[in-house]
């Protein structure tokens, strides 16, 4: 029987990990972020008052299959139209979703629906059934103090340092079925993922916290191959732990999964990791060649080995 699995995050983060955990078990959730305010999604979202659909569109691109079914619909959702008009940049996947919001009138039928059609090899979920907003404080460059500033693309983008984050609106509604697959869970992945804008805005919507807390599901962090510019420029691995924890105290974890290259000082990540109740995993994860892009394969057989009940009680892979 395989682990119930879910997975929180959003773009290019979230994919990764889905690529990888569609290839160990048949029970997946993703729950993904709804605060994207640029590009296709921002403008559908301005447009029609909707949830942004890109990341849940690349969620629902990687959870198609190898075959060419699922090859052929995952290159049709990430398909973008390039013109002088106003389809320009639009991802047909996300004029899909939107289109079945609007017939269905509910988001998670229509993602559903989705799922379905492309032959996905799991269920994509909204972490929030509203359009959030991120405001961060950051740490500006060159000694010039602190600012506010609102929205994923301003936050991933303002030169300085995010000091913290917080959605507009507070306490945001969660998505019911998004806190149901966590507290039914076996496994919840956090991560990989950008920190600021698609991993930590999940800890912020107060019921799927609490779930996230209080579910009997064994937690894992998948931390990334490296700092991202914008977001956590100059972050140690374990720096990006001790941020998680000051953004959801209370909440403890079971693994931590990084790569081996990725970490200069694995003593300083195993002590951080320890200290939220985590053993420490570490594994060759990044392609060969591409060492910011995880190889699905790779982070599969991590996973396999983490959750696979006969494994050796070792803190490393």
């Amino acid at each position: 029987m395989s682990d119930r699995v879910v997975a929180l995050g959003g773009g290019h983060g979230l994919a990764a990990s889905l690529q990888a955990l569609r290839r160990v078990t048949d029970e997946l959730t993703a729950v993904v972020t709804v605060a994207d305010d640029g590009g296709s999604s921002g403008r559908l979202r301005r447009e029609l008052g909707v949830l942004p659909p890109g990341d849940l569109r690349m969620a629902l691109a990687a959870l198609c299959g190898d075959d060419d079914w699922g090859q052929t619909w995952s290159r049709v959702a990430q398909h973008r139209f390039r013109s002088e008009g106003e389809l320009h940049d639009h991802a047909v996947g996300n004029l899909l979703i939107v289109a079945l919001w609007e017939l269905l009138g509910d988001s998670v039928a229509g993602l559903d629906w989705v799922a379905r059609l492309l032959g996905a090899h799991g269920r994509v979920l909204p972490m929030s059934v509203v359009p959030l907003d991120i405001e961060a404080l950051v740490e500006l460059d060159d000694d010039e103090g602190l600012a506010t500033v609102r929205g994923q693309v301003a936050v991933a983008t303002t030169p300085g340092r995010v000091v913290h984050i917080g959605l507009v609106p507070d306490r945001p509604p969660a998505c019911r079925e998004a806190v149901e697959a966590v507290l039914d869970a076996d496994w919840v992945v956090l991560g990989p993922g950008s920190w600021f804008t698609s991993v930590i805005p999940h800890l912020l919507v107060p019921e799927l916290a609490h779930a996230l807390r209080t579910t009997t599901a064994r937690r894992a962090v998948v931390l990334n191959l490296a700092a991202q510019p914008g977001e956590t420029a100059g972050f140690a691995p374990e720096t990006h732990l001790e941020v998680l924890a000051s953004h959801a105290p209370g909440l403890s974890l079971d693994a931590v999964l990084a790569d081996r290259d990725a970490v200069p000082d694995p003593g300083a990540l195993e002590q951080v990791a320890g200290s939220l109740g985590a053993s420490m995993h570490l594994a060759a994860l990044a392609r060969d060649g591409e060492p910011h892009a995880h190889d699905p394969d790779r982070l599969a057989a991590t996973f396999r080995h983490l959750f696979a009940p006969e494994r050796l009680p070792s803190d490393r892979i």
